[in-house]
């Protein structure tokens, strides 16, 4: 779930002052969290609230966007989800606003199941974003997530996205120069699994994401949540994104990985010899 809020953190600087290049600064002191890498913490906190009765997911989604949201009022809601946020019952909205899938990567890397983490992604998306459009975004981010952990490669990735959500026919190159800011599903998800699919590694994943401009926070949070689950996180950028969070941040996100524990770069290097030496004498 950090690979996320490190693409929140990264993209920040970047959302209404968009660059088309992969060359920049990563983490610098213009960087900050923003309701990506809030929401996404907030839906971590209600995940580990349930305690595996996911029956009641739904009302703690609302109960924990709310508690852990409106401390920050700042950080970059939009009209409509910060009318919900602050309201006494919350009603969803028919939105299919790119913050349901901003907001999900915890249900993909809590699940143990595919059928599973199509289903914690549907019920903390529907309590505000019920349209088919933001379900199947939070569908598709949260169903990568899972596919990335559970081993498939990139090409299994994609062909599952592409069978079932979105056509992934396109390149990051091929629509570099033409996509401008969208603030939908439709139009941020397929870019940022793109974004995923073309990586090299997890830091390159958000640099993808950000080099085509848009939604930069949103883009890089989407793809670096995947990416993390697929390579693992640099401890070195771990040990950076750390000092965005505040005390109260962090404990959701330490108790969320003392459960469920993160995957390190070094973790993935392992694997990926074990996977070759099978190849070759097994």
């Amino acid at each position: 779930m950090l690979g996320a809020i490190i693409g929140d953190i990264v993209g920040s600087r970047f959302e209404r002052n968009n660059i088309k290049t992969k060359e920049f600064d990563f983490l610098t002191c213009r960087c900050s969290i923003t309701d990506d890498s809030i929401m996404s913490l907030a839906v971590a906190k209600a995940i580990l609230d349930s305690d595996g009765d996911y029956n009641k997911l739904g009302d703690l989604a609302v109960k924990c966007m709310q508690e852990v949201g409106r401390p920050y009022p700042d950080c970059g809601y939009g009209g409509m989800f910060i009318r919900w946020m602050y309201a006494d019952q919350p009603q969803p909205y028919n939105s299919f606003g790119n913050g349901a899938a901003m907001r999900v990567s915890a249900c993909g890397f809590a699940a143990s199941t595919i059928e599973e983490a199509k289903r914690l992604s549907k019920k903390v998306t529907e309590v505000s974003h019920n349209h088919p459009e933001g379900i199947k975004g939070a569908e598709a981010t949260t169903v990568a997530i899972f596919l990335a952990k559970t081993g498939k490669n990139i090409l299994e990735i994609r062909d599952y996205i592409n069978d079932h959500y979105y056509p992934m026919n396109f390149t990051l190159d091929g629509i570099r120069d033409s996509y401008e800011f969208n603030g939908t599903c439709q139009g941020t998800v397929p870019q940022a699994i793109m974004s995923f699919l073309e990586s090299t590694c997890f830091e390159d994943a958000i640099r993808n994401a950000i080099s085509i401009g848009g939604d930069s926070d949103t883009l890089a949070a989407i793809s670096g949540g995947i990416a993390e689950a697929y390579y693992g996180i640099p401890a070195n950028i771990r040990k950076q994104a750390f000092r965005y969070l505040d005390e109260r941040l962090m404990k959701i996100l330490v108790d969320f990985e003392n459960k469920y524990p993160p995957l390190f770069e070094n973790q993935v290097a392992e694997t990926l010899v074990e996977q070759e030496c099978r190849l070759l004498f097994f």
